[in-house]
């Protein structure tokens, strides 16, 4: 059985040799090849083998002598490890090329250390297997050449082929692959982008390639989180070459923070080098000036391509605002205890590294919590933020109903002058006064140093009550929450309320006098003639005040103090940042300026109902005055028909002669009253349609009863 299957049962091999015998051209002798797939496996070209020298032919070249030749599978073993040598030159071309280069970053610096590394152990088993040859070829013992009987990196086994190199290589051309693809990619992005670029080759199903890519990643993204860590838990941002997420802005780097009152503890500080800084703060201009939220807003930005993927773009916001908010402590508020929030926050040991992504969130999560509760700390405690706020709502907002009324009682006849007759310094001693004599003097010092009187720009014709003004002033760092526009915010409010409560006052006073001045100076006799029309004015009044008192309620009541209480509630909880309690405050007065000035949005347009209630105050102011013109004749027309009674017993005194008659001044008050009438049911219409809710509500409480919409039907 084993002759004839020597005889006739050959192998493929044998056959094929046998042939090539007798056509007399041998095969390249094994350990020749031998050799030049070692000069491969370095990228260098052999005697029988070399790398084409094209730069966009990467296909290998046999150069066959014509008495012998390499066979076809030899020739496919050989392209499997000129693979390996052709992306080793890749590899080790990319890494000398970054090496003499300026300016590389330390994240692309971090992987060619890595690629060198890895490139270092392979020369190491290039020498091994090249050792080996040579062992074979003198026929000597591993250890007369001083290779040691068990190497390290490769068992030395006798009898070196290319099919055994095949093997011994097959790791490393997953190695070499997954770093060719790294270098390739290296070349298109920088810093973050890089590490994310890395990082997604983990998501891979082979592990042997998944725990490489892991290997280079926890060493590449080292750089990283060493600028991580500083910038987390020291709130400074090293990155000289541009990789991290968090940009700085160069042109903010030397503004620096002048406060223009002392701070809580007597010092007058400026702020230092790289942190956050500000500008003197001119409070007599204050839209010119740039305040402490620009500067929060422009100092520090956040770049989302720069973000690595295996933080996440919610833990990202949360690293980029907790470092904001470490170095706006420490800068901007000098906050001396900063060394204890710091060692709070860093309870991981200060290791940070891509291994440990669990322990990266907890310690992320962690730093946020504590800085930004460090953050409302200073913000209450030193820099007296709710003090502010509830100063802003006392007198910007007329929540201190003494203090108006005894500034409403002392600026009253100064502000019905022309407004070129005022001067700031008799408002400002007004405003004193008024503060003296009112609770307000118990408010704290660096409150009251705070409110100041001034006039608005003017024009010709108009009076002290279209440009008086109350200011409250604010310096670094609460003008990053109390800023520029927000103080603009607390101005329309202002003069809104404060021309509310002027209209109050006077039909107050009106009102008082119409009830009972008219029964205290007109005799009974002529009363019952005047009667009448001065019980339709006081009705009037009466509609008006209702009017009045309605919106004062809305303003005050359902407005301010429900949106007060919010606000003071999210105080309270201190979470959320810096960032956070801008925005709550922006919503707070946001909310405050719809509401109050009841703005309303319709069609893509803004309909300002303010303008239909300025209208109203106009009339009401129009009414009033022909009130009292009424009520004046009314006292002229008494006082002559009785010195015409005394007449007529001979008793001479001088004769008032009036020349205005009674229907004169009756049709005026008609005309008024009903303009009002007109506007306030235009106001209530629009009230009703808003789609505000407690808008809606001030529409129905304005029209009790429906009354303005009773009067608006043809038919009553």
């Amino acid at each position: 059985m084993s002759e004839s299957r020597a005889s006739g049962c050959r192998s493929k091999a044998c056959v094929l040799r046998e042939y090539r015998q007798l056509r007399g051209k041998p095969c390249v002798p094994e350990h020749l090849l031998l050799r030049d797939a070692l000069y491969l496996l370095q990228g260098i070209s052999g005697r029988y083998i070399q790398f084409s020298q094209s730069e966009e032919d990467n296909s290998v070249i046999f150069v066959e002598e014509p008495d012998c030749c390499i066979p076809s599978p030899t020739k496919a073993l050989i392209h499997r490890l000129a693979e390996v040598g052709y992306l080793y030159a890749r590899v080790e071309l990319y890494v000398s090329e970054r090496e003499n280069t300026v300016g590389v970053g330390m994240i692309e610096q971090s992987l060619c250390h890595h690629l060198q590394a890895q490139l270092t152990e392979y020369y190491r088993l290039i020498a091994v297997l090249e050792s080996q040859m040579a062992l074979q070829s003198v026929g000597s013992k591993p250890e007369d050449i001083g290779i040691p009987s068990s190497s390290p990196d490769v068992e030395v086994r006798t009898g070196l082929t290319l099919r055994r190199l095949d093997v011994w290589f097959n790791e490393w051309r997953l190695r070499m692959r997954m770093m060719s693809v790294c270098v390739e990619g290296a070349r298109d992005a920088h810093g973050g982008a890089l590490v994310n670029l890395i990082h997604s080759y983990t998501d891979n199903g082979d592990p042997f390639v998944r725990k490489f890519t892991d290997q280079l990643l926890e060493e590449v993204s080292k750089p990283f989180f060493a600028t991580l860590h500083k910038w987390l838990f020291s709130g400074e941002l090293y990155d000289p070459f541009g990789e991290f997420f968090v940009a700085a802005d160069p042109a903010m780097t030397h503004i620096n923070y002048v406060y223009p009152y002392p701070l809580a503890n007597g010092a007058n500080q400026q702020a230092g080098d790289g942190g956050f800084n500000g500008l003197a703060v001119d409070t007599d201009d204050i839209t010119g000036q740039e305040d402490g939220l620009k500067l929060w807003e422009k100092k520090y930005q956040f770049q989302k391509d720069m973000l690595p993927t295996f933080v996440g773009e919610t833990f990202g916001h949360k690293i980029f605002a907790t470092g904001k908010s470490l170095n706006f402590i420490r800068y901007s508020c000098h906050d001396s205890d900063w060394v204890v929030t710091q060692e709070k926050m860093n309870t991981t040991g200060g290791t940070l590294r891509y291994s440990d992504i669990a322990g990266l969130e907890r310690s992320i999560d962690i730093a946020y919590q504590i800085a930004s509760y460090r953050l409302f700390e200073v913000f209450l405690d030193k820099f007296k933020l709710l003090d502010h706020l509830t100063a802003l709502k006392n007198y910007m907002m007329l929540g201190h109903g003494d203090f108006v009324d005894q500034l409403m009682d002392a600026l009253g006849p100064s502000l019905s002058k022309p407004a070129n007759a005022l001067f700031r310094h008799n408002l400002t001693t007004t405003l004193e006064s008024a503060i003296r004599s009112s609770n307000a003097q118990n408010d704290p010092a660096d409150v009251l140093r705070r409110l100041d009187a001034r006039m608005l720009e003017y024009s010709h014709g108009e009076i002290g009550w279209d440009i008086f003004t109350l200011e409250y002033k604010v310096d670094p760092p609460i003008d990053t929450v109390l800023n520029s526009a927000s103080m603009e915010k607390y101005l329309k409010i202002f003069k809104h309320l404060w021309q509310l409560k002027r209209i109050e006052c006077v039909l107050n006073k009106s009102w008082l006098r119409m009830a009972i001045g008219s029964r205290t100076f007109l005799p009974t006799y002529w009363f019952q003639e005047f009667g009448l029309e001065l019980h339709k004015v006081r009705l009037v009044i009466a509609e008006m005040i209702h009017f009045v008192r309605q919106m004062q309620a809305y303003c005050h009541l359902e407005v301010i103090e429900c949106s007060w209480k919010t606000l003071t509630d999210f105080l309270m909880k201190k979470e959320g940042g810096l960032d956070a309690l801008i925005e709550a405050h922006r919503t707070y007065l946001n909310k405050l300026e719809k509401k109050i000035l009841l703005l309303s949005p319709k069609a893509g347009k803004e309909e300002n109902i303010l303008n239909h209630v300025k209208e109203v105050f106009s009339v009401i102011l129009q009414y009033l005055d022909a009130t009292d013109n009424f009520y004046n004749h009314c006292l002229s027309e008494c006082s002559r028909r009785d010195q015409q009674m005394d007449m007529t017993r001979g008793v001479y005194t001088k004769v008032n002669v009036t020349t205005d008659n009674l229907s004169g001044f009756t049709g005026r008050l008609r005309e008024y009253s009903s303009l009002f009438t007109e506007k306030t049911q235009s106001i209530v219409a629009h009230l009703l349609a808003h789609p505000d809710l407690d808008c809606r509500f001030l529409g129905i409480r304005l029209s009790f009863t429906d009354f303005y919409k009773v009067k608006k039907d043809p038919n009553k």
